[in-house]
């Protein structure tokens, strides 16, 4: 059984680097470690095989039975932590509150580290996305068609940001993900014969007239920007959802479930 630890204190060591992991994506780089807050988010990390450090929780929110089925999934070198009610408000990341943080080992996501089973997978790619709340849309739209992979071409900040996280509903846990720069994925992609399809406005098919069956991969840029040049050139076939109104793009998460699930449904799934 896991020992308890008890903070009280807003000055402790640990509340500091819990805050500091939170805010700072080069802490959370240099020392290999994030936070995560929330039950299901928690459940995915052990699922996604996340170490898990430290587990941090206030028992007046939390109820007793709850922390209990939680440790029966812990092993015995994670830390308990028991915050004051005062303590967690403090580090609690969001409004509505269920009691539960913890400190995670990150992992590393290199294309070598990259292991596809599917002899003709299919892949989502977004280039330097942006906003953490698209990248976790993304990746939520990712598990809902259980895609082989995500690969994220020259990302800004770190895929353990918070709101990364609470946006994708700790589906950043038990993704495929993969990042590189734009040229190491256009070189893994066409090492592996997985054909390039590049939402881009010019030079392109109706999203419905293309064959997605064979290894795939549909490429989404920027919603300000679109995709790079080296993207369109490497492109097998750019592709278009065509729009009705007046303006001709959508939020980059949209655009890409409207493509990912044509392609599942080519499929037949």
């Amino acid at each position: 059984m896991n020992e308890v630890k008890q903070i009280t204190s807003l000055q402790n060591t640990l509340v500091k680097e819990v805050l500091v992991l939170k805010e700072k994506s080069r802490e959370r780089k240099k020392r290999g470690l994030f936070v995560l807050e929330g039950k299901r988010e928690l459940q995915l990390a052990l699922q996604g095989g996340y170490e898990i450090e430290t587990v941090l929780y206030c028992p007046e929110v939390i109820s007793p039975k709850e922390i209990l089925e939680i440790r029966q999934f812990l092993n015995s070198e994670t830390t308990l932590v028991e915050l004051s009610e005062k303590v967690y408000q403090k580090l609690a990341y969001r409004t509505t509150t269920e009691g539960l943080l913890a400190i995670c080992k990150t992992k590393s996501h290199t294309l070598s580290d990259l292991a596809i089973k599917n002899r003709n997978p299919l892949i989502l790619v977004a280039e330097a996305p942006e906003k953490p709340g698209n990248i976790g849309a993304l990746l939520r739209t990712a598990d809902a068609a259980n895609l082989d992979a995500v690969l994220i071409a020259n990302v800004k900040g770190d895929i353990y940001n918070p709101n990364i996280i609470r946006s994708s509903v700790g589906c950043v846990f038990t993704t495929n993900i993969a990042i590189g720069s734009t040229p190491e994925i256009i070189s893994y992609l066409k090492e592996h014969d997985i054909s390039i399809f590049c939402a881009a406005l010019t030079a392109s098919k109706n999203y419905t007239n293309v064959d997605y069956t064979k290894g795939s991969a549909i490429i989404v840029g920027t919603e300000s920007t679109g995709l790079t040049s080296e993207w369109l050139d490497n492109s097998d076939q750019n592709i278009i959802i065509p729009m009705q109104g007046e303006i001709d793009s959508m939020n980059v998460s949209v655009s890409a479930a409207i493509l990912i699930f044509e392609a599942k449904r080519q499929r037949g799934f």
